[in-house]
């Protein structure tokens, strides 16, 4: 992407539909006379009466309990510096949209127009009434660290500045589990710290409160080692001041067993890491350039331990693993502070998350066989579901034990269950998607690519790292429409099957497919014409491993999309009847629906394979399939045919596949309300684990109840997902949106990579 047209897609990002990231939802009825009675006057005063005799009851009748202020005046913005507090918006807006996809806390941003302290903190304390939390962003030191110091003295809520302690909970964490992976101990080794503001304070005060020894510490500015016969040290630097003849960041190098980075870019070079200790521990965290590039210093050094602030090398010291879910447990326990016990506790869960057996949804995620702890693997990933668990938890129990909570978590089982549900955002679901097609990008055809919008799919794919496009359809016309987009005519490879241009590969592929087909009573003549059409063509160059996916069907009804497909590249090995699914990103996580698109009245054998497939694409994505055959009547209460059928397929379903966890037949409603099911089918396997899969009696039921999903309840769709073809093919909605056939390629090139490793074993 050039840098113009990057701007001009952020600029677009962030103003259209409706400018801006976030925005305030109702969360109770407002439909009716008496909703509206109840939100405002004259039920809104019976609260506020209570409220007025007892402060505490705000936690009971409003909001204040899952709110937290993303405060700041613009002084210190990453990479940007003073921009003022107008300025900074985007990036607290961005804060906010973080607390709520990680942690389900909701955001107002605050933007102080004050450089001053003192009225800065009069400001955050006259609207803290409002907010039962304070995140500080982005304010510059030293004046950052008087202004938490006193809000945190004078206010009852917690409140936390996200640059200094973010950095300082989770490279603890990594750092930890650095020391026990190299046999080190922490109050034993040297420690240098490149950088003396906000996160380098914080970090080194925390280290020391895990064991480290101030007199083996050196902390490093500009101007080199800070010692104590210089003059005019701020407090803090004065803090960490030695008295070593030291003096450059090359003299504190020599024989150091750890290196903090929190400066900037390639101020460190191979030769000081040559004069670092055996094992040395390097964490160059300067964004978005390390103090070292990854590559070079392990080259340099391969007993080196390294981690960055990068997503695309192992060890990322991410912000994002620690501030969503401290404040999570701090709001869940009404904490009044985030105290040093907090953060320790923030610290040790995450150390101990690593060594824990990690999820398959995150071994798939990072394209990994099997993360363990390991020189790679020393601080969870970003996209592990189990932070939204543990980490809180420990948070909350620390709060408690430490004096500061208001409202005591009793039912820890019950705190754990309720902090596991909050992990079904369907936006976490699709950046986990994306980012294992990022992790091994596949060659994917666009057989519809002189449409503006599959073009913009294709644009968007290949700038994000998820395939390589290959672009079919009328050149000229894919040509005009990459300019007036600003895409890369270079960048991709554009085919034009009616062209003479492809005359060549036309033919090759046109034989072929003779050769499959002359005893199908297709001609030598008719091969030729059809290899004039995209579809057959495209799925050739699928079939042939010219490409490894092939996504169509914006422009063309599914059944004319379907037979070229069908034809060229045929069904699965063991595969009778192919099916699709479609994946329903919902609040309580992802839904598989099947089959949505193929099979118009399957029987109970065909409707049984059907459910066996789309389990093996629930297991593809790093889910476990808990699967409900669905119908009108549950077990036995009716002689229906089609509940008949369905039954039948449940029962083959248990004989051939005794490990799939299904049941039914069974009501929608009993099938996703595990309470209800439980009350009256006390008996059936599904109430062990919530359904993320049904399996509908027919095309008629399953294509109404996706599209309804859809369009009354908001839930995105991905899909229909093509069960069991050969290759990687996937057919999309007439007219999908620019969104959906992103998604779509993302599934087609996971589905590829699945493909292929199960042709290599």
């Amino acid at each position: 992407m050039s840098k113009e047209n990057n701007r001009r897609e952020a600029l677009v990002y962030h103003a259209k539909p409706r400018p801006g990231k976030i925005e305030v939802v109702p969360t109770k009825k407002y439909n009716t006379q008496r909703d509206l009675a109840l939100a405002y006057s004259p039920g809104v005063a019976i609260p506020c009466l209570e409220i007025d005799k007892e402060v505490d009851n705000v936690y009971k009748y409003t909001n204040k309990g899952n709110l937290v202020a993303v405060i700041s005046n613009g002084t210190a913005v990453l990479g940007l510096g003073d921009i003022g507090p107008e300025a900074s918006k985007p990036v607290m807006e961005g804060k906010g949209l973080l607390f709520k996809i990680f942690a389900g806390i909701d955001v107002f941003d605050i933007e102080v127009d004050t450089k001053n302290t003192e009225e800065f903190i009069a400001a955050v304390k006259a609207i803290a009434p409002t907010f039962g939390g304070i995140n500080l962003e982005d304010i510059k030191a030293p004046e950052a660290f008087e202004i938490e110091r006193r809000l945190k003295e004078e206010l009852d809520i917690p409140v936390m500045h996200d640059d200094q302690h973010g950095t300082a909970i989770i490279s603890c964490a990594a750092l930890l589990n650095a020391l026990e992976l190299s046999n080190k101990k922490i109050e034993e080794v040297r420690i240098v710290i490149s950088g003396a503001g906000a996160a380098a304070v914080s970090c080194t005060r925390l280290y020391k409160a895990f064991g480290a020894k101030a007199k083996n510490i050196v902390m490093t500015d500009s101007k080199g080692v800070i010692r104590k016969d210089r003059e005019t040290l701020t407090p803090e630097k004065a803090e960490f001041a030695t008295d070593l003849d030291l003096h450059s960041l090359e003299d504190a190098m020599i024989n150091a067993d750890v290196f903090i980075g929190l400066s900037m870019a390639n101020i460190v070079t191979p030769e000081m890491l040559i004069s670092m200790a055996k094992n040395p521990i390097v964490f160059a965290m300067a964004n978005p350039d390390p103090e070292i590039a990854y590559d070079l210093a392990c080259s340099t050094r391969d007993d080196i331990l390294m981690a960055t602030g990068r997503s695309d090398h192992p060890n990322q010291v991410n912000n994002v693993l620690g501030f969503p879910f401290i404040f999570r447990g701090a709001l869940d326990v009404r904490a009044t502070a985030i105290n040093e016990a907090m953060k320790m506790a923030a610290v040790e869960a995450l150390a101990e998350l690593t060594k824990k057996p990690v999820p398959e949804q995150v071994n798939l995620a990072y394209n990994e066989t099997r993360l363990t702890f390991g020189r790679d693997y020393i601080i969870p990933k970003p996209f592990d579901p189990r932070l939204i668990v543990e980490v809180p938890l420990a948070v909350a129990k620390a709060a408690i034990a430490s004096g500061v909570a208001k409202e005591p978590i009793e039912d820890w089982d019950r705190y754990r269950e309720e902090l596991a549900a909050r992990t079904g955002s369907e936006q976490k679901t699709l950046r986990v998607l994306h980012h294992r097609a990022k992790q091994e990008p596949k060659k994917l055809v666009f057989a519809e690519a002189d449409q503006l919008d599959v073009l913009k799919a294709a644009q968007i794919v290949k700038e994000e790292g998820i395939a390589d496009p290959i672009l079919l359809g009328r050149k000229e016309v894919i040509i005009d429409l990459m300019e007036s987009i600003d895409f890369d005519q270079d960048s991709v490879q554009i085919l034009d099957p009616k062209s003479l241009e492809e005359r060549e590969i036309k033919n090759h592929y046109a034989n072929l497919y003779w050769e499959n087909q002359k005893r199908k009573g297709v001609t030598e003549y008719e091969a030729k014409s059809v290899m004039r059409e995209r579809n057959y063509f495209a799925s050739m160059m699928v079939k042939t491993g010219d490409a490894d996916a092939m996504l169509s069907g914006y422009s063309r009804n599914y059944a004319s999309v379907v037979k070229p497909v069908m034809s060229i590249i045929g069904k699965a090995k063991g595969v009778t009847r192919i099916a699709a699914t479609n994946m329903m990103l919902t609040d309580r996580g992802p839904l598989f629906l099947s089959d949505t698109s193929i099979n118009i009245d399957p029987t109970a054998k065909e409707l049984a394979k059907i459910a066996y497939m789309n389990a093996q694409v629930v297991e593809m994505f790093g889910f476990k399939p808990v699967t409900a055959m669905i119908t009108f009547a549950n077990f036995g209460a009716s002689n229906h045919p089609g509940v008949k059928k369905v039954s039948d397929a449940v029962d083959y379903l248990h004989r051939y596949y005794p490990d799939l966890e299904v049941d039914g037949p069974l009501q929608s409603d009993f099938a996703l309300n595990k309470e209800m099911l439980a009350e009256k089918f006390p008996f059936s396997e599904l109430v062990k684990n919530n359904v993320n899969t049904l399996i509908f009696p027919n095309l008629e039921s399953a294509n109404i109840t996706y599209k309804l999903l859809k369009e009354l309840n908001g839930a995105q769709s991905v899909g229909p997902i093509l069960l069991g073809l050969e290759k990687a093919v996937h057919v999309l909605q007439l007219g999908a949106s620019v969104d959906e056939m992103v998604n779509m390629a993302a599934v087609a090139v996971i589905d590829a990579q699945q493909k292929q490793l199960k042709e290599q074993l």
